[in-house]
């Protein structure tokens, strides 16, 4: 190793299904090579063999603590996708409104809570002029919370955690980082709406509840959805007034439409507005960051169905090398298509590890063979990861809501066409802008808004359907194992916030004999594959300059641009394995 070069390692970097670690090779303080590898292994698929194939969703469920919702449908839709089971037009609209819901809940919530902050000097908003706050906040949307008083209190309420080393959730930052570039007033706006975030989601979660029964881990079932819908005033559901009941009425409908209207007012209002504002100081991170350049998506939010590919409301398909007028078709059955490799993971495959395998043939068979000490660096040219690296035709591939919006782009939507061009227009910068870090963050947004326009229309079926007399929310035309076939398989697929996510389900005498699960962050987080080629994570973070390895912020934005669910503490160690310092990440 030169004078110059060094290895930084960033660990953990956690999210809720398991905890990441980073090693970046720096020559002259720009990335050379990264390595992304899970440090924490899940084995559900080991947990479900041999369980009746009905219950497997409240298991799968327990993948994450957060995309509780999605992996449960995901479940619930490989059992009904390996028996042909179709379910009524009105389970398809309650699943497209709590997916949606979950979306936008989600991107809010990613944006404020863990992403804003690497952009968002918190400490800075202690300098800010309210009223100036007040003016720039008013300059780019009409959101009510805007007056000067407003901002003075947050302020207030800021030094008081300050001044009283109570900053909790925003102590251990790199505040004071050259890094940051926001002004002052710009920052205290951003934590003012932070703040105002914590108390938005608390009623967008209802929606979920009220469909669901309860938030997180909400009810599912195979054939349908749980809550029956009833046109009697009394009867109520979802956490709805009326003792015993168990039936959603329109009054419950209603406050599904008000959960709607203030997720829109606060994407219109808020996250929008902040993002365009935020993206404007750096637009230097709309050069960067970008990877692999080429993007998946499975298509979700059918209108007539899974069975019907061609009613999605986002579209399937594979983008390769950046070039949009060419979309490549998907079949997530071929064999051929999607695979996953273990040779540079921690698991054994019986026909070697350089092998790539379907999921309907996938193996979970643990085999750790990684450092023995927390400190010890990885052996990279081994295995070095609990994620396997799943490909499309032996290419890596990125998912999630930059993939979503290029598809979206590609196939011609007229509003993700209208929003990005508005978008690249306020910032002045190229369609080429959207392949960053900094693209993949408002895309995040942009796809929000999009998603929360869509509910409208859901919701409005959905009713018109009840006031035609159709209240069928379960078909239990499958429902029993005797009509089911021998042997079957099946995918159960969506478009989770994070991007694609699939789960892969063999029954044999109506038991579980396979069951696989690749998550979203299994595409872009993976680890090398037999080829040698680089997941997503570790593609995006070569070519970044780091200000201070002591505080790698540049590696923060670029991994938190995946969404990938922080938690815990990051440790940033020296060549020798001495820790440098810990920060508190959120």
């Amino acid at each position: 190793m030169s004078m110059s070069s060094q290895k930084v390692v960033v660990d953990p970097i956690t999210r809720i299904e398991g905890h990441l670690r980073i090693e970046a090779q720096t020559d002259n303080g720009v990335i050379t090579d990264a390595f992304s590898s899970g440090t924490m292994v899940r084995g559900i698929e080991t947990i479900l063999k041999g369980r009746d194939p009905r219950d497997a969703w409240a298991f799968a469920q327990r993948i994450c603590g957060v995309c509780t919702l999605v992996h449960g449908l995901a479940s619930v839709r490989s059992v009904e996708n390996a028996l042909a089971y179709k379910i009524p037009p009105n389970a398809d609209l309650i699943r497209n409104l709590m997916i949606a819901a979950q979306y936008v809940h989600d991107h809010v919530m990613h944006f404020y809570h863990l992403h804003a902050l690497d952009w968002v000097d918190v400490v800075s908003a202690l300098n800010a002029d309210p009223k100036a706050t007040s003016e720039l906040a008013q300059s780019i949307s009409g959101y009510p919370r805007s007056s000067p008083g407003y901002f003075a209190d947050v302020q207030k309420k800021l030094k008081g955690f300050v001044e009283g080393g109570q900053l909790g959730i925003f102590a251990n930052g790199y505040w004071g980082h050259p890094a940051y570039k926001l002004p002052p007033e710009a920052n205290l706006m951003a934590v003012a709406h932070y703040l105002d975030a914590l108390a938005w989601q608390r009623d967008v979660v209802r929606l979920h509840a009220i469909f669901g029964g309860k938030n997180p881990h909400p009810m599912f079932t195979v054939g349908g959805v749980p809550c029956a819908i009833s046109v009697h005033a009394e009867a109520s559901g979802g956490g709805q007034q009326g003792a015993g009941a168990t039936a959603l009425n329109l009054v419950g409908l209603q406050q599904v439409k008000s959960v709607i209207d203030n997720m829109r007012a606060f994407v219109d209002q808020v996250y929008l507005p902040d993002t365009l504002a935020i993206a404007s100081f750096y637009k230097d991170w709309f050069k960067q960051g970008e990877g692999l350049g080429n993007f998946m998506t499975y298509g979700d939010l059918p209108g007539n169905g899974m069975e019907d590919p061609s009613s999605y409301f986002i579209p399937a398909g594979v983008i390769l090398n950046r070039d949009l007028s060419t979309v490549h078709e998907l079949d997530l059955h071929d064999p051929g298509q999607v695979q996953e490799f273990v040779s540079r993971s921690w698991y054994h495959y019986e026909g070697g590890k350089e092998r790539g395998l379907h999921p309907y043939a996938g193996e979970t068979t643990f085999d750790y063979t990684g450092p023995k000490e927390r400190y010890d660096y990885l052996d990279t040219d081994q295995s070095y990861s609990w994620l396997k690296a799943p490909r499309w035709k032996n290419i890596p591939v990125e998912v999630g809501p930059l993939a979503r919006v290029l598809m979206l782009y590609a196939r011609g939507h007229e509003q993700t066409r209208e929003l990005v061009g508005s978008a690249l227009s306020t910032l002045d910068l190229p369609p080429a802008a959207l392949f960053s870090t900094m693209g993949r963050t408002a895309a995040r947004t942009l796809e929000s808004k999009i998603i929360v326009d869509a509910m409208e229309g859901w919701y409005n079926q959905l009713i018109a359907n009840i006031k035609a007399g159709d209240v069928r929310t379960f078909n239990d035309e499958l429902w029993e194992p005797s009509r089911w076939p021998r042997k079957a398989q099946g995918v159960g697929f969506m478009e989770a916030p994070r991007g694609a996510l699939g789960h892969w389900i063999v029954i044999e005498e109506g038991k579980i004999a396979n069951y696989q699960a690749v998550v979203p962050s299994t595409w872009n987080a993976g680890p090398r594959d037999p080829q040698g080629l680089s997941g997503a994570y570790e593609a995006a973070l070569k070519g970044h300059a780091l200000h201070d390895a002591q505080q790698p912020i540049e590696i923060l934005r670029t991994v938190h641009s995946f969404d990938p669910c922080l938690a815990c503490a990051v440790h940033v160690t020296d060549p020798a394995g001495e820790e440098l310092i810990q920060v508190k990440v959120r």
